[in-house]
């Protein structure tokens, strides 16, 4: 069945919703437009029929019953993502900035916990900032998967009505966020690396890197609700928990996916064997295209090691094959915040800039000193790395007792 209805009483047979369509899903029969099954109600054709033929009345009637108007939502949600149930730290970055949000709002910030014996977390949310939190506890939710998970989710906001949804972007959170803006008919920005309200309209200002980092695009949800977002790991600060504080735990009685009708199990969990853990370090020794070869990561790795650091690389050593993706620091690669950053040969283009630049202390090794990179450094030492880190390793390995 077509989403798209054409009124053939209207049709002049023009021909620009034929140019419009990405999927190749209307043609032209007898001089009026037809629409076949390829239709996606994108509604990319809408706007361009002169005459004003074309609608999309099935999108509109579930628009109207799962999307929330502006006047009508209110509130601020976070997803917390757990895992055996522990909380990840890219909740609790969620939770910071949502509280942000919802003070500015004026509202109350709501944390939705799903998982298996997870009443702790639960309590955690509340000392993290909840006002309170949506409790889900069940033997089908142990394991993240997406139809339990996006189906709870979807019913919930349905009944209340949230004005903003916030997810980590990790691999479960954009997952789930698709999932559930998909079904609710609403917006949603990816990887977002700030947040915002505009006092006015109330609307949430997302952020994101755009062509490639090159640009910063500004992005909106004027017309529906909630308005979602996902946030890199690392570009928000973890607040502070609070233990005094109170919140309610609300336990969720609706209705949850029997184990039957999920189509997917989880048999088992294999740990990565990467071992490189870019986002939970807080030292990070990184390489760019003045290390020279894969053989230059050496010098990089002994100064990584004397300091217990995580050895990161720019996207131009990874292209060279220098090293695996893995370490790859960058828009392209992994957002890291850590206390302390040290950048040897890295020019500082703004893609790097945009997954390091909110490190704590920034230490740059260059011979240009015109390099970018010492426009964001804390310290900056212009000189050849292979000299400079040799020398601050033997250093440091003495200071340290190595």
């Amino acid at each position: 069945m077509a989403w798209l209805t054409i009124d053939t009483e209207r049709c002049i047979g023009c021909e620009a919703c034929l140019e419009a369509c990405l999927y190749g899903a209307l043609a032209l029969e007898g001089g009026i437009a037809v629409v076949n099954e390829r239709c996606t109600a994108c509604g990319a054709c809408l706007p361009v029929c002169p005459v004003e033929a074309l609608s999309l009345p099935r999108q509109a009637a579930l628009r109207a019953e799962d999307a929330a108007s502006p006047e009508e939502a209110r509130g601020v949600w976070v997803w917390v993502e757990q895992f055996q149930g522990r909380a990840v730290s890219l909740s609790w970055e969620m939770m910071g900035v949502g509280r942000r949000l919802a003070d500015a709002l004026q509202v109350p910030l709501t944390a939705c916990v799903f998982g298996h014996n997870v009443r702790d977390v639960a309590r955690e949310a509340i000392a993290y900032g909840a006002d309170r939190v949506f409790w889900a506890d069940d033997a089908t939710l142990a394991a993240y998967r997406t139809a339990p998970y996006a189906h709870l989710l979807v019913a919930l906001a349905r009944e209340h009505r949230p004005e903003i949804l916030l997810l980590g972007a990790s691999a479960r959170g954009r997952d789930l966020a698709g999932a559930v803006a998909t079904q609710l008919h609403t917006g949603l920005t990816a990887d977002c690396t700030a947040l915002d309200i505009e006092a006015q309209t109330r609307r949430l200002i997302q952020t994101r890197p755009a062509y490639g980092g090159n640009i910063m695009a500004t992005i909106v949800t004027p017309n529906h609700r909630p308005q979602m977002a996902t946030v890199r790991h690392r570009v928000f600060e973890v607040p502070t928990p609070n233990g005094e504080r109170t919140g309610e735990i609300i336990p969720v009685t609706m209705r949850l996916l029997a184990e039957e009708e999920i189509a997917t199990k989880v048999l088992d969990f294999l740990p990565a064997s990467e071992e490189v853990n870019l986002a939970e370090a807080r030292i990070i020794v990184s390489g760019g295209a003045g290390v020279g070869g894969p053989e230059g990561f050496a010098v990089l790795r002994e100064l990584a090691n004397v300091l217990g650091a995580a050895l990161g690389a720019s996207r131009a050593a990874v292209d060279a094959g220098w090293i695996p993706y893995a370490h790859q620091v960058g828009q392209t690669g992994r957002t890291v915040r850590p206390d302390l950053y040290i950048a040897c040969g890295i020019s500082g283009a703004v893609q790097h800039r945009a997954g390091m630049g909110t490190s704590k202390v920034i230490v740059a090794i260059n011979k240009d000193p015109e390099a970018p990179i010492f426009d964001i450094a804390t310290y900056g030492i212009v000189g050849d790395l292979f000299e400079i880190v040799p020398a601050l390793t033997a250093h440091l390995r003495r200071r340290l007792g190595h």
